[in-house]
């Protein structure tokens, strides 16, 4: 997998579900995340949904529109959604740009988790 490809590993537990994220989240790939948050956050299976940055090295613009149209569908679901994994110049970014606010909250992790690759 380059880079530039991004891969989304969705890990479910009772009450959580992380979508673990490799790779860029540009223009090309926002969309399948788009897919698999929405996707996740209208199944009503967890109260938390947060999405790990960790093996992600970069967000442009519409990555960071998806997560802020994810927040509010989240919100509609009473969901809560969390960022995770930020580092570097990304959580500097998410910072600056006041977007890392809006995510602010803790974060718990309950239950069983199972992988699956997306």
């Amino acid at each position: 997998m380059s880079t530039n490809e991004l891969q989304i590993v969705v890990t479910q537990g009772d009450e959580t579900a992380i979508l673990s994220l490799s790779g860029r989240v540009s223009v090309n790939s926002s969309p399948t995340l788009r897919n698999r948050l929405l996707a996740v956050l209208r199944s009503g299976e967890s109260a938390t949904v947060i999405v790990d940055f960790t093996k992600s090295p970069s967000v442009d613009c519409s990555g960071i529109a998806t997560l802020i149209e994810g927040l509010k569908i989240a919100r509609n679901h009473n969901v809560a959604l969390r960022l995770t994994g930020l580092q570097g110049r990304l959580k500097n970014l998410f910072e600056v740009t006041g977007v890392l606010f809006l995510f602010e909250g803790s974060l718990h992790t309950t239950g069983s988790l199972t992988s699956k690759v997306l």
